[in-house]
């Protein structure tokens, strides 16, 4: 999907350093991904240590999977 932001020019660069792309569409892509996906987890652990996920599964069960 295209679409247009306004991002400074400062924080494009260090976008493109950190990402390691040269070009700026993936290197913002690449930066959204990785929030997105840090900031799901973070929620995910929020929840486990809440206690407001219930794990389908018994850890025998887990652990079985694991073998």
């Amino acid at each position: 999907m295209r679409i247009t932001i306004e991002i400074d020019e400062t924080t494009l660069e260090h976008c493109q350093a950190i990402t390691g792309e040269s070009k700026k569409s993936p290197a913002v892509a690449k930066a959204v991904e990785e929030f997105v996906k840090r900031k799901l987890a973070a929620e995910f652990g929020s929840k486990i240590m809440e206690s407001h996920f219930d794990y389908p599964e018994t850890s025998e069960e887990l652990s079985a999977l694991d073998r």
